[in-house]
């Protein structure tokens, strides 16, 4: 009997990485309101027993990019308002 480590990916384990990809994107263009609602959502789920440990682990991840991404969005919003208040409340001539 062969081994499964040398076994190629089953189309269903090839594809799941493509989906994190893709669900991390979404994640990346999300407004600050959106991550912050997703993000709570996610808390949520976390707090419910959950069966599957991969899905629970997948939760936990997307969870994490929320809250990167809300804290990217405030120290963008941070960086902004101390360039507005250094130019006396004027936006900056780029």
């Amino acid at each position: 009997m062969a081994s499964s480590a040398g076994s190629p990916p089953t189309l269903r384990s090839a594809s799941i990485p493509r989906r994190r990809v893709r669900e991390m994107a979404e994640v990346d263009q999300m407004d600050y309101e959106t991550a912050v609602a997703e993000l709570e959502r996610t808390v949520q789920l976390l707090g419910k027993e959950q069966d599957d440990l991969a899905e629970s682990v997948r939760t936990f991840e997307r969870g994490l990019a929320l809250a990167r991404r809300c804290a990217q969005l405030l120290d963008d919003a941070e960086r902004r308002l101390k360039e507005l208040a250094a130019a006396g409340g004027r936006p900056p001539v780029p």
